[in-house]
């Protein structure tokens, strides 16, 4: 892995994988949902969409699509609430054509008013389709309870309402604004030749302006009490995202909260997988995941069970975190999950785009990139003590949340499950 800033400030990763046919070019810029305001509430989505929509040179949609369909390709983009990221993967031969490509789309997209029309009826139908699924709208359900009104509470879809309202000169605005070379990160990863990257995306790049972004605000936190979220909707089971506020990537034990999610309920034999589906029978599905970022983090487990076992369950979800925070993990179980987080790792990142967004990533959220060996060499150094520090501060009451959706209307039964 090299990284270099070019000559124009923009941040360049190349990855050269021999072992590959593939090739990834990946373009991020550090501007997602947080850095909006209640007017633009989902604009980073919505202009993503629009990236796609035509240039001077692929004129149309179909001319976009069709040049990577045509290569067998994949290409994609996605939005996230501190970054947002275009890529196309494609054969190795055919390396250039993908930075001209992505290039292309990042830099000179025309966003033409007739599809801005269109596309607001298709951002419309994304929420309804999120809307109208519970576990997927839990998780949005979720964010809003740990920030609230602010841009890191809010959906990085926007709402109908914010979507229907934001016009071409917004979009164009928040382009000029963000999508600049002290933004921007551009990563090659797979079959490539390094220097031969560099010169054409110095090439493809040159016209990016070279000035400074506008910097989002600081999220906002306090929580002094459990809370809960109920949102009523006639489902045939309840799904519920049940998490404490834990620890941002900066901090000492941003790894440490990767094997207690784990240990938790990242795996089948995860103590949350065991109890809750092979022993009670309570749901199909249940996970223990964490999300972190510059400000913030979260632990949070998430299922779907009977609506009538709803207590039961988030029950012994939190008997599972007490017994985190006040017993002593086994130096076996910690071998375990140390090695299952390190071998997922690895067959991860066994495929260009995955690599690509790795570093990538990284280096957008963190101004730095990692090395495998040395996340492996961090999840190596997390300690029983460690464990048992970390447990003891999130896993408290105060820190507690709980966002429901299924057929309850009595918040404060559900309030009355919030014991730990």
């Amino acid at each position: 892995m090299n990284k270099e800033r070019l000559s124009n400030g923009l941040r360049l990763i190349t990855i050269p994988t021999k072992n590959t046919k593939a090739v990834t070019v990946l373009v991020l810029v550090g501007t997602g949902s947080k850095n909006e305001t209640k007017k633009t509430s989902g604009i980073s989505h919505f202009l993503e969409h629009m990236l796609f929509k035509g240039t001077e040179k692929r004129k149309t949609p179909l001319r976009v699509a069709e040049e990577m369909d045509g290569l067998g390709g994949t290409y994609n983009a996605f939005t996230g609430t501190d970054y947002t990221g275009y890529y196309a993967k494609v054969s190795s031969d055919k390396t250039s054509l993908a930075i001209d490509w992505v290039a292309d789309i990042y830099l000179n997209s025309k966003l033409p008013k007739k599809e801005i029309e269109k596309e607001r009826g298709v951002i419309k139908e994304e929420i309804n389709m999120y809307y109208d699924n519970p576990a997927v709208y839990c998780q949005i359900l979720f964010q809003k309870l740990l920030y609230g009104d602010q841009p890191a509470g809010w959906d990085i879809a926007g709402t109908k309402e914010s979507v229907s309202k934001i016009s071409r000169e917004d979009l164009a605005c928040y382009m000029r604004l963000q999508y600049v070379a002290e933004n921007t990160v551009v990563v090659a990863a797979g079959n490539i030749n390094e220097e031969s990257v560099k010169k054409e995306v110095e090439e493809k790049f040159k016209k990016i302006p070279a000035k400074s972004p506008q910097k989002k605000e600081p999220v906002f936190e306090k929580q002094k009490k459990p809370a809960v979220e109920v949102f009523f909707k006639e489902t045939d089971q309840t799904h519920f995202c049940l998490g404490v506020r834990s620890f941002n990537i900066f901090h000492k034990h941003r790894y440490t909260q990767e094997v207690i999610a784990s240990l938790l309920g990242g795996m089948m034999s995860s103590r949350l997988f065991i109890k809750i589906r092979d022993e009670m029978g309570l749901a199909y599905y249940i996970r223990t995941s964490i999300e972190d970022n510059p400000y913030t983090g979260v632990l949070v487990t998430q299922a779907g069970v009977d609506s009538k076992k709803l207590e039961e369950a988030v029950s012994a979800v939190l008997k599972e975190y007490k017994k985190v925070r006040e017993k002593d993990v086994s130096l076996k179980e910690l071998k375990k999950v140390k090695d299952y987080l390190k071998g997922k790792m690895a067959i991860g990142l066994e495929s260009s785009d995955s690599l690509s967004r790795f570093y990538g990533i990284s280096e957008i959220l963190e101004g730095k990139t990692h090395h495998l060996e040395d996340v492996f060499k961090e999840i190596d150094k997390v300690s029983l003590q460690e464990i048992k520090e970390a447990s003891e501060e999130i896993f408290s009451p105060k820190n507690l949340n709980l966002a429901v959706i299924g057929p309850h209307k009595d918040k404060r039964s559900i309030e009355n499950m919030m014991n730990i």
